[in-house]
């Protein structure tokens, strides 16, 4: 298929909506997969998403106005992309979300109780099975009172009412379009939770469509590019990227987050069988893939050369990650030059920036620079970014100014796809998204929270962790998590889980959690490692670990798309709500190092008494988290 027709004539719409009926009524699109479900190999085209968007619109205006609000709670898969489509044909305000155990017994079910009590929707879209577990919930005996009075509250909506099967009349372009306007909140997407209780974002339509306008500017995607994603649909990057495929034109190959956990070689099969050219992955799923890609197994043969764009999202990205999944996959067709380091975060929509670029060569992976093990996830010089597109700044929290290149300060973001601000928090909003340089007339900055540099010539910008996640040393001067957690997996591969690890301060003390990948009960093993990871860090980084703590697996909380809570496990620690299998806890003592093993007790852990008044008390140390936490 040629594309040469693209944009030259088909000018941008306001709205991301609007480009499905340019698609459809277009005689090489209407039959061409916008979306292909993996798991089963069901395709939905250009002409049956957009018609299937027009039928859910109007059935779900038979029950709901314009503007309302709507939760939306459907399992991976087409039927979320269609009501996704159908709800913003409608006008309505969405809000996506992974849905629950219908059991409702687990912890998850937290985030539909914040959902439902800060978005007050008027309605709930759910699958006919989840609404009749709802339904068995609320008339239990052992049923939480609040949670049933949330669920009571909004009109449940079944996807087998909205798509009957009788789609509706696809050629109505000439009616007036009733769908949500550029200017109009069509998006309710939460944070990720990294940095503190997850923050309802409001989205408009007009910020969402630049905001993926960008995205495809960027990566130069077109309709002959062919996406292969498994991020959460409902969420962030993976939800963005349903927006990219439509804004572009492009195929996207979908399948869920769970597919890829267990078996993280189907990623690379899909990219081979249906000739991948664009995907997105977070940064923790390099090493997951090399180490449990099973890249001799598997009766699909891998072939990655079709790949253009490899996006590393969950920064930092370390080089050395991305250089070991580069190695491992160059015999099987894997261009360095697709490797795209990428930034972005909630409150501009989704994407910021990335130091990929188009045209090879010296301006490509391996070739770009480093800063501190980090790759760089954009470029500042005035050449590399249009200003008009995306303004990005590194600006002193104090002063707020620019720093010099070559200093580190807060990211600051100003662009037509920052987010409105934070649902119910006006004052929040007000400090996050009404940024302003001083002594300087300009236009509003949102304060990302997250820390960079830029370095070189080219002006590129590294991300180099979060503000509410910095470590504060006695000797004054800061380190930012991961270096401390880096050097501690790398210490111990064999039994520590890759990306399970959580540094922090505790007082003045320096606290590492880390994850164990199996089971194990000798004693004296579990001390060799705490050992080991205590004198790892001090031998990489300078830095004495006052505590270390082995948990067993799945304790350290973590996002939807693989982020480290810090913050939450810092708490649960302190709760004693950890399942720790070994402590130990360390002090300088005439340049020697003394360890005392714990005991535990009843999951709370208890501190050798030889540490005596320097033992630190897990169940009365204060937490300290970031003004954008608080919620």
């Amino acid at each position: 298929m040629n594309y040469e027709n693209y944009d030259p004539y088909f000018p941008d719409q306001p709205v991301v909506d609007l480009y499905l009926p340019v698609w459809a009524n277009l005689p090489a699109f209407r039959s061409k997969a916008a979306f292909i479900w993996a798991e089963d190999g069901a395709t939905l085209t250009y002409a049956q998403l957009n018609s299937s968007a027009h039928s859910i619109s109007a059935k779900i205006l038979h029950q709901l106005k314009r503007g309302d609000t709507v939760v939306i709670l459907c399992s991976p898969g087409l039927e979320l992309v269609e009501i996704i489509f159908g709800c913003q044909r409608a006008g309505l305000l969405s809000v996506p979300i992974f849905p629950p155990h219908p059991s409702f017994t687990k912890e998850d079910h937290y985030h539909l109780d914040r959902v439902l009590s800060q978005t007050k929707p008027k309605a709930a879209i759910a699958q006919h099975g989840f609404i009749a577990a709802v339904k068995r919930y609320v008339s239990s005996s052992v049923s939480d009172k609040r949670l049933c009075e949330l669920l009571q509250g909004v009109r449940w909506i079944s996807t087998d009412d909205v798509k009957d099967g009788k789609e509706g009349n696809s050629s109505s372009g000439s009616l007036p379009y009733q769908g949500c306007k550029a200017d109009e909140m069509y998006l309710v997407q939460f944070t990720s939770g990294a940095t503190g209780i997850p923050k309802p974002v409001l989205v408009t339509a007009g910020a969402a469509a630049h905001n993926v306008r960008t995205a495809r500017k960027a990566y130069h995607l077109h309709p002959n590019s062919v996406i292969v994603s498994w991020l959460p649909q409902y969420h962030d990057c993976g939800l963005m990227f349903l927006l990219l495929t439509i804004v572009s034109g492009a195929t996207c190959v979908l399948t869920s987050p769970i597919a890829f956990v267990n078996r993280p070689r189907l990623w690379l099969e899909l990219i081979s069988e249906y000739k991948g050219t664009c995907t997105p992955v977070p940064s923790f799923a390099l090493p997951l893939v090399v180490k449990r890609g099973g890249i001799d197994k598997g009766t699909l043969p891998i072939n990655l050369w079709s790949l253009k764009n490899l996006i590393i999202i969950n920064e930092p990205i370390y080089r050395d990650s991305v250089e070991e999944f580069v190695n491992a996959f160059l015999p099987f067709g894997l261009n360095p030059a697709c490797i795209s380091p990428s930034y972005g975060l909630a409150e501009n929509c989704t994407f910021v920036s990335t130091a990929w670029r188009n045209n090879g060569g010296s301006s490509s992976f391996p070739n770009i620079p480093s800063y501190n093990k980090l790759l760089p996830s954009a470029r500042l010089a005035s050449e590399c970014i249009d200003e008009e597109e995306m303004d990005i700044l590194v600006v002193n929290e104090e002063t707020q100014e620019p720093v010099e290149d070559g200093i580190e300060g807060e990211i600051w973001v100003s662009s037509s796809s920052n987010a409105s601000g934070y649902l119910g928090h006006p004052s929040l909003s007000r400090y996050v998204f009404q940024g302003r340089l001083s002594n300087k007339v300009s236009s509003c900055f949102v304060r990302t929270g997250d820390r960079g540099i830029v370095k070189g010539e080219e002006r590129y910008l590294f991300i180099t962790g979060r503000s509410s996640d910095i470590i504060e040393l006695q000797s004054g001067e800061q380190i930012h998590p991961h270096y401390i957690e880096t050097a501690a997996y790398n210490s111990c591969q064999k039994f520590l889980r890759g990306g399970c690890l959580a540094a922090f301060n505790i007082s003045r003390t320096i606290v590492l959690v880390a994850e164990m990948q199996r089971r194990e009960e000798e004693t004296r093993i579990l001390k060799i490692i705490c050992e080991g990871i205590r004198e790892a860090v001090l031998r990489e980084e300078k830095i004495g670990i006052g505590l270390v703590v082995l948990v067993m697996a799945g304790c350290v909380p973590k996002t939807t798309s693989g982020k480290i809570q810090r913050w939450a496990t810092k708490d649960k620690l302190i709760g004693g709500k950890m399942k720790v299998v070994m402590e130990m806890q360390f002090e300088e003592n005439g340049g020697s190092i003394e360890a005392g093993a714990s005991k535990r007790n009843g999951g709370r852990v208890m501190v050798g008494e030889e540490m005596g008044n320097d033992v630190i008390s897990l169940s009365s140390a204060p937490t300290q988290v970031g003004s954008r936490s608080f919620l």
